[in-house]
């Protein structure tokens, strides 16, 4: 993948994952601050919410650090701080069916910042639920490939503390 700058697919990026739990459960883990800090962020990072306000309008911001010794390689070597505070802005909230938001990428290295989109569909499939996570193309190729690991990774975090949940 490339690195330029305008080098920009304008294609969105569609994940899908089914988990065995209700929706309840999986809106729960996206919504309150132990939720999201129980699976939020790629595998090697840490996240601390320190605010989240979940309505259209409102925002979430949150610190995200790296712990393992990979990603800390990672982000030293990119010239990047080990912790960087993130900042959501929702548009849209709808009960245990859709969350949309914005997320401020200001955190790239010779990068004017800029607003990346992405909404998470929720649907019932007989015990289980369904999501469709849809991610707006970032800045670069590069950086979208990354934004997409990054989201798959954290799905993957997720469907661990389903799992987990579940066995209680």
């Amino acid at each position: 993948m490339s690195g330029k700058a305008n080098n920009r697919s304008d294609h969105k990026i569609v994940i899908e994952r089914t988990y065995e739990a209700s929706i309840d459960d999986v809106w729960e883990l996206w919504t309150t601050s132990a939720g999201i800090e129980s699976w939020w962020g790629p595998e090697g990072f840490s996240v601390k919410v320190q605010e989240l306000d979940l309505r259209a309008g409102g925002q979430m911001v949150y610190a995200m650090t790296a712990v393992a010794p990979p990603q800390v390689e990672f982000m030293k070597k990119a010239g990047m701080p080990l912790t960087t505070e993130a900042r959501l802005t929702y548009t849209e909230i709808v009960t245990s069916k859709t969350i949309a938001y914005t997320h401020r990428a200001d955190f790239i290295p010779g990068v004017e910042p800029y607003s990346v989109g992405s909404k998470v569909d929720f649907f019932a499939v007989g015990g289980n639920v369904r999501m469709v996570v849809t991610l707006d193309p970032m800045h670069s190729d590069e950086w979208t490939h990354r934004a997409v690991m990054g989201m798959e990774s954290q799905l993957g975090k997720l469907a661990r503390v389903i799992a987990i949940r579940g066995r209680k």
